[in-house]
């Protein structure tokens, strides 16, 4: 049995590549090898082989549970330093199942859209903070409502000190990873030195300690106060119990909780620094935007909001053409599988290449276009468009996500009149194990639009 052809480089030149150029990496891995390659982008030299094939793509997703292949959390080792060893994401198997089944109903129903007017009011609040003719970072200030978002969403905590040093330290944190080379912190771990906290790794501990710190307070405070007319996410945490009756460690619900802060916001927040960025570049698609939004008359409600198609459309479209997240979690094989032509030995680690598959000419033709009219005109697969991942490791927050994305955009287009600030193409970064904008999306507000002149904007543009 022999892996799929791919890069003959040293491991430590491909992982530098992958970390400094990831785009890069893939679209000459892709050039080269076609769509199923072997690539050394790992924390060890392990070979993984990267899949863009939607075929292949369903073989692998949608069997987590048959004899083919796992989804193993001990691959997502990358992101334990931040998100520890105990939250969803590094579970395995009925562990992993079972929490899934915890976390999951916050994020759905009526307790999603009872977000919908915090999200509008934090949407407002920060953009009316921001100068009138003045730059600023669209990715910023999406951080900012994100975030915001999360903290009173997940911790229920809408004000106060805790609240501030929270958000401090997670923006904090967040800082130290937002150029490609920081970002090595997470993938070479003989970067995780501490040094003291001036050293970079020992700075990312002195401030995960304050935050810990921080959730360890919040947990107490809550166990020793217990109020069932609470619903924030963290409440429902601490009143959940697993099949055998047994609730949350306070260890894994720090966890659980670090992973909801750093998953659930950075991740929307570029994906709605991205859509600005778009709907402003591209002139007719703002236009077609606001006209939809008037549609709906003054004040609609949040969730007919989260129903217009070609609002959907833009969102989707965002989605594709830069994905915040550029593989799928790991899926391993159990035995051997012939995948595309090639045997795979047990024990191969397999990933889902989100971003090559979107770029596919065969299912996005022009791939490099933002053209929202795609997601209008045909209705692609779990494995055609895969931006929240696939099967049992699909993320969970994908629905609230969605929801939020939408609200901010709208609450901004239709208040506010925006520019960007500068004219030069905006182009994708790797941001800890993300791709953000690199340049933040600089924006200019213009105005802010009374009611009389949204509808004229609409009608005369």
């Amino acid at each position: 049995m022999t892996l799929p052809d791919g890069p003959k480089t040293p491991h430590w030149l491909q992982l530098t590549q992958w970390i400094t150029n990831p785009i890069g990496y893939l679209e000459v891995a892709l050039q080269r090898y076609g769509d199923i390659f072997t690539g050394k982008i790992g924390m060890s030299s392990r070979p993984f082989v990267v899949v863009s094939n939607p075929q292949a793509l369903k073989q692998i997703l949608g069997n987590d549970t048959s004899e083919e292949f796992t989804a193993p959390g001990e691959f997502n080792e990358i992101l334990a330093p931040m998100l520890g060893k105990y939250g969803v994401t590094k579970l395995s198997g009925d562990r992993h199942r079972s929490r899934r089944k915890l976390l999951m109903p916050p994020f759905h129903g009526e307790r999603m859209r009872s977000y919908g007017q915090l999200i509008c009011e934090l949407t407002e609040k920060v953009i009316s903070q921001q100068t009138m003719g003045k730059p600023f970072k669209a990715h910023v200030a999406m951080q900012e409502i994100s975030l915001q978002v999360i903290i009173e969403a997940v911790f229920g905590l809408h004000q106060g000190e805790r609240s501030e040093q929270l958000r401090q330290l997670v923006r904090s944190l967040l800082d130290v990873f937002q150029s490609p080379l920081t970002s090595g912190l997470l993938f070479f771990p003989s970067w995780q030195q501490n040094w003291g906290r001036w050293s970079p790794w020992g700075y990312v501990l002195h401030i995960r300690r304050q935050i810990d710190e921080l959730l360890y307070a919040e947990i107490a405070q809550r166990r020793s106060e217990p109020d069932s007319s609470r619903n924030d996410i963290l409440s429902l945490l601490l009143a959940a119990r697993d099949e055998e009756g047994q609730p949350m460690t306070d260890l894994e619900l720090r966890d659980e909780l670090m992973t909801l802060l750093f998953a659930g916001h950075e991740t929307t927040a570029t994906a709605i620094a991205w859509s600005l960025y778009w709907v402003h570049k591209q002139p007719e698609v703002l236009d077609k935007l606001l006209a939809e939004l008037g549609s709906l008359g003054k004040s609609p409600e949040p969730m007919s909001i989260f129903q217009l198609p070609y609002l959907t459309a833009v969102c989707n479209e965002t989605l594709r053409i830069y994905p915040v997240a550029i593989l799928t979690f790991a899926r391993v094989t159990k035995s051997p599988v012939e995948l595309m032509g090639h045997q795979l030995p047990p024990d191969t680690a397999t990933f889902g290449c989100i971003y090559l598959t979107h770029q596919r000419e065969d299912l996005y033709p022009e791939p490099k276009q933002f053209k929202p009219e795609r997601f209008l005109e045909k209705k692609f697969s779990p494995y055609e468009f895969l931006t929240f991942g696939g099967g049992s490791r699909r993320c969970i927050g994908e629905a609230l996500a969605m929801f939020e994305m939408k609200l901010v955009l709208a609450s901004i287009l239709s208040n506010y009149q925006l520019a960007l600030a500068e004219q030069q193409p905006e182009k994708p970064q790797r941001r800890g194990v993300t791709l953000a904008p690199a340049g933040g999306v600089k924006m200019i507000v213009k105005c802010k639009l009374a009611p009389q002149r949204q509808a004229k904007r609409v009608v005369l543009k």
